[in-house]
């Protein structure tokens, strides 16, 4: 019996030697893992005439699966804020590690003859590719200095712009002629002054109005009856006192307690303790407030049943009477 081996592709352990790698499940497994791999050979293949280089992007650090090496392989070579497109890819299928790999594993799986040739770069054609990349990071340099030289621009008109606003507000303004109407001349801050004041009363009267205006552009039928203003009292943006900082005269008559007393408290928390208790409990409906009369007898006699019960209601009938007769003497002496 042959020695049992591992099937990388298959991912199963199989008895009967060299006959599994010719096997239909392998050659499946095989020709699947080959053509995952065959559509980025030709992306690549491509890029070796007009090399693409572009900014970098974190997806550019993407890799691929490669079954001749059995591990995984760059797709694209970075180096700092550029990337050369398919330029991992290029490198590692030109390189001598991946053609001695390869030959192994066609021997080993038996794979189609003619194929062996698309996963396999020649050193011309890798060479080739490093002509058009460096033509691709020189073209890359020029389109990037484009770009730096016009935000500069943008940047040195942005810069302009402000400063002849700001020359514009401190340069003094000039002077009106006296026969338009002044009889004095006025500094241009006077001037200013006049024209911010002015400014801000229109921006109220404008506020006001579109206050007065947004009922009606309710679409409802309302009625506008004006701004009720109270004669002789003030309000917080005229300088009055806050309403909520007015002492009130009724709690400064007197001192009135805030909240339940604390013999409340206490019936309250009595409350919440019975709520916790069984409702069917003995005595649960049981008044303890009131008041028990001579009349009212045990259903037992006495405390330890012990005798009759008409025994018990003549003893409990005499101490009362004794007990009577004790408070009156009392009352009297």
């Amino acid at each position: 019996m042959a020695p049992p081996q591992r099937c990388p592709l298959c991912r199963q352990t199989f008895f009967c030697g060299r006959g599994h790698v010719y096997s239909r499940k392998h050659q499946r497994q095989l020709k699947a893992a080959l053509e995952r791999l065959l559509p980025q050979v030709a992306a690549a293949r491509k890029a070796i005439r007009a090399a693409q280089v572009e900014r970098y992007v974190p997806e550019h650090e993407r890799c691929c699966w490669c079954p001749c090496c059995g591990r995984e392989v760059r797709r694209h070579l970075s180096h700092g804020n550029v990337t050369v497109l398919h330029g991992g890819l290029l490198e590692h299928l030109a390189s001598p590690e991946h053609r001695k790999a390869t030959n192994r594993f066609w021997w080993e799986n038996k794979a189609e003859i003619h194929m062996k040739e698309k996963f396999l770069i020649s050193p011309q054609d890798y060479a080739r590719f490093k002509k058009s990349m460096v033509k691709g990071l020189d073209s890359f340099e020029e389109k990037e200095d484009e770009v730096i030289k016009e935000m500069a621009a943008q940047i040195r008109e942005v810069e302009q712009s402000r400063r002849e606003v700001v020359r514009s507000v401190l340069e003094p303004q000039a002077e009106p002629d006296p026969e338009e109407g002044s009889s004095a001349p006025r500094s241009w801050k006077e001037t200013n002054s006049q024209i911010a004041s002015s400014s801000l009363q229109h921006s109220q009267l404008d506020l006001q109005r579109a206050t007065e205006l947004d009922w009606m552009e309710t679409g409802q039928p309302l009625t506008f009856i004006g701004h009720q203003d109270t004669p002789g009292v003030g309000n917080i943006h005229s300088g009055a006192t806050p309403p909520w900082m007015m002492q009130d005269e009724e709690h400064n008559s007197g001192n009135q307690q805030i909240g339940p007393s604390y013999e409340e408290f206490l019936k309250e928390k009595e409350k919440e303790r019975l709520k916790k208790l069984p409702p069917d409990r003995v005595g649960a409906n049981f008044d303890h407030s009131s008041s028990t009369t001579a009349g009212w007898l045990p259903s037992f006699g006495r405390v330890w049943n012990n005798g009759r019960r008409w025994q018990s209601r003549h003893q409990f009938k005499t101490e009362a009477a004794a007990r009577n007769k004790q408070q009156s003497h009392k009352e009297k002496s």
